[in-house]
């Protein structure tokens, strides 16, 4: 399957990754937004073709699918531009920075019977589907969710240090993985929600702190802590308080509330949960049906989110 790669930042360089181990996808051409980028991207990974026009890449010879890595600001339209140009179509998360663009992106594929996918990469990795086995046994049930998302961006650099050209979000996109991921593992959407920010960085002119609550109809809790303004170990910790114990996972390693390894053999056929997340994209493809995280799925996460920004900014 020829596959086009949109952005050349660091989560297109963990696609690449996963993609080498993923049987019969090509990607036959990278289009970026930096012209030298672009070309060492594509010269570093092989890759035939680049171009800094996303619709000149849409129609190489062959090309049946596109994995969109760009600015967030950017997914929704693109990815609608994708799916009018007859291409499956799998976007990072998030699939929108508001629940407008989002609606229209879930009218757009279903409009085009096209597979299209969000990057909710938390549903698929071995940690977190280790839970979700468990809570679809009878084993465990949350009783509350406890997430930390640490970061440290008080200059607008992306996770290789590198310059942005677009601005971050801690409700838009680093909360709807906790969302998501709630919302997924309970099988809920909340009943309770709410949110406060702290103060907004006075060149960025986004919130650097941010707290996000949801509680579900059955009980269950989720308490979310974010930082752009963290300084030592950085990334987001997922602590399962449940009924049956306590789980700790950070990507696609999970522990028990001991600090004692977790065996998660046997869980997936791959320990990256980018890989198994990409991996479900191409076979939904080959199969016909709907992906897990497909972006109707996803809708209710941003009905969420935008439910937690209008508690941000209430009307007066």
């Amino acid at each position: 399957m020829n596959v086009v790669l949109a952005g050349e930042g660091a989560i297109a360089r963990k696609h690449m990754t996963a993609l080498a181990r993923i049987d019969d996808v090509d990607v036959v051409s990278v289009a970026g937004g930096d012209e030298n980028n672009t070309a060492d991207f594509a010269a570093e990974f092989d890759i035939p073709h680049w171009t800094l026009d996303l619709d000149e890449a849409f129609v190489r010879p062959g090309v049946e699918a596109v994995i969109l890595t760009t600015p967030t600001q950017l997914h929704a339209s693109q990815a609608i531009s994708a799916l009018e140009a007859g291409l499956h179509t799998l976007v990072e998360i998030p699939m929108a920075d508001n629940l407008a663009d989002s609606e229209a992106l879930v009218a757009a594929q279903q409009e085009s019977g096209l597979v299209a996918m969000v990057c909710h990469t938390r549903r698929f990795n071995p940690s977190h589907q280790w839970i979700k086995n468990r809570i679809a046994a009878g084993q465990f049930s949350i009783q509350h969710f406890v997430v930390q998302s640490f970061f440290f961006r008080r200059e607008n650099k992306n996770a290789l240090g590198q310059p942005r050209t677009w601005t971050d979000h801690l409700l838009w996109h680093h909360a709807c993985h906790t969302v998501d991921l709630f919302q997924y593992q309970t099988g809920e959407l909340p009943s309770r929600v709410w949110a406060q920010q702290g103060p907004h960085h006075p060149e960025l002119g986004i919130a650097m702190d941010m707290t996000v609550g949801l509680g579900m109809p059955s009980g269950a809790i989720c308490t979310l802590a974010m930082s752009f303004n963290n300084e030592g170990l950085l990334g987001s910790w997922f602590r399962y308080i449940g009924d049956t114990g306590t789980y700790i996972a950070r990507y696609d390693d999970l522990e028990n509330g001991s600090g004692e390894a977790i065996d998660l053999t046997g869980v997936a056929p791959s320990m990256n949960g980018i890989e198994l997340q990409d991996a479900e994209f191409f076979s939904a493809i080959r199969d016909g049906r709907e992906p897990n995280a497909s972006v109707s799925q996803a809708l209710g996460t941003m009905k969420t989110l935008d439910r937690l920004e209008q508690s941000l900014n209430p009307v007066s």
